[in-house]
């Protein structure tokens, strides 16, 4: 097991990362920019390097930086969280080599599943199903019109490189084709400097359904559930919550033995998620691959009891998976809240500033909190606005929603504006409640109601 380890990350998830190490006796080594001078990370770690100034691309995305902050600290491994540096094969490679381990999948996977044009060709030589969509990558717009007629519309047009809902434009018609593709090209450019496209048929009425996996560098394999993340708006998950209500344990088993086949087929190791598309006929379809640990993985912890990043840390130093998959079991139900610091009635706008006053839920079975905030942390405007997930567990769905309902209750900020109130009336809607939900309910269904109401 590693003495040391540097956490490229900031925020909720370099706290999470901390906690783990310091439970199994490792010290932490944390970098911060200078927009982060006070923030929690740095404060729990046992080192703290300053990377860097406020924007991103000058700290965080740093990789010299970075990785100079492992030498001098003598870090044995780099866990990069999410975001960030965590799907960047360079940075995997210049780990290798420094000899400091990159706690994730080998840097040829991370190539392989991050470009999603290339991950579909792969799932199906692997015999995963997939949406129906371009073989390759869509040069320009007179291809992609050729394409979208044969498919029928609506469409989608996504970024090769694409990520959190960047690079991706949703197509009602040919006539809205040109602008859309031209559109997400340039955003894919700005984003992730690479402007390769594709597109897939959009799947009506879908749930957005993946797969938590564990890989270990001895070929073995095993797959902790499903997380059903179909409440989205943007594209970005709202509201997470396992086992789904829209699959039988017969489509349970056959999703978990999928994702297995498809994480076996691109020698997967490490903490890895493949995400789906389920149909109104109960047909599943690959989307992508997250090769990272993701926002959403308290879930799965609350949900078979089993702790994801330590098993991350146990990987990566050589060790064979803990469990097999005969020991996995999802109990009760298990719902996360996404709490940012944003302005639901004005399009979600950004609400950075300094939180004067933070009461956070606590007490009580089956709840947990993960948050870097205190009061008087500062949220910068330079990155993600999360305040904090919540997550509730109940013997049963009821359960798990009246208990988030109480924790949201209870929470208390001030000095900035979050969406604790949305997620609130998101939690009493009805449709929801009924588990009666697809991925496009939140934001052509739900917030059409909402909005005016608030106004």
């Amino acid at each position: 097991m590693f003495n040391k380890i540097l956490i490229a990350n900031r925020g909720e998830i370099a706290v999470r990362i901390i906690r783990a190490c310091r439970e199994m006796g490792i010290k932490t080594v944390a970098v911060y920019s200078e927009a982060d001078r006070d923030a929690l990370h740095m404060q729990l770690a046992d080192e703290a390097i300053c990377i860097g100034p406020a924007k991103a691309a000058d700290s965080y995305l740093n990789m010299q930086s970075i990785l100079s902050a492992a030498v001098v600290t003598n870090a044995q491994a780099i866990h990069p969280g999410f975001g960030f540096l965590s799907e960047n094969s360079t940075f995997s490679t210049m780990c290798q080599e420094m000899n400091v381990t990159f706690i994730g999948p080998d840097a040829s996977t991370i190539d392989q599943m991050g470009n999603k044009a290339n991950a579909r060709a792969l799932m199906i030589e692997a015999n995963v199903p997939v949406i129906p969509g371009s073989e390759g990558f869509i040069t320009d717009t007179n291809e992609a019109k050729q394409l979208a007629d044969q498919l029928g519309y609506p469409v989608m047009v996504k970024a090769a490189a694409g990520g959190g809902g960047k690079g991706m434009r949703k197509v009602l018609s040919s006539e809205e084709l040109v602008s859309a593709f031209n559109s997400a090209k340039n955003e894919a450019k700005a984003a992730f400097g690479d402007d390769q496209m594709y597109m897939e048929k959009i799947i009506e009425h879908a749930r957005h359904i993946e797969v938590q996996l564990l890989g270990d560098h001895y070929g073995n394999v095993i797959h902790l559930g499903e997380r059903d993340c179909s409440l989205q708006r943007n594209n970005q998950k709202v509201i997470e919550e396992s086992p789904s209500v829209a699959i039988n344990e017969e489509q349970r088993k056959k999703l978990g033995e999928t994702a297995i086949r498809a994480a076996k087929y691109v020698g997967y190791k490490n903490a890895g998620t493949i995400e789906f598309l389920l149909d109104q006929d109960g047909e599943f379809y690959f989307m992508e691959m997250n090769t990272r640990i993701q926002v959403e993985h308290p879930v799965t912890e609350m949900a078979t009891e089993f702790d994801i990043v330590k098993e991350q840390l146990l990987i990566a130093s050589g060790a064979e998976l803990s469990i097999q998959q005969s020991d996995v079991r999802l109990t009760g139900h298990t719902i996360e809240c996404r709490i940012n610091a944003e302005n639901p009635a004005f399009n979600f706008a950004p609400s950075p500033g300094t939180i004067n006053y933070l009461l956070m839920p606590s007490g009580g079975n089956g709840l947990r909190v993960d948050s870097a905030m205190f009061a008087g942390a500062n949220i910068p405007p330079y990155y993600d606005a999360m305040i904090a997930k919540i997550i509730t567990k109940g013997a049963n769905r009821a359960e798990a929603i009246a208990k988030m309902q109480r924790a949201l209750g209870e929470m208390v900020i001030d000095g900035i504006i979050s969406n604790q109130f949305f997620q609130e009336d998101l939690l009493m809607d009805k449709r929801f409640v009924n588990g009666e939900y697809d991925t496009s309910f939140l934001q052509d269904v739900f917030l059409k109601e909402w909005v005016p109401r608030v106004e």
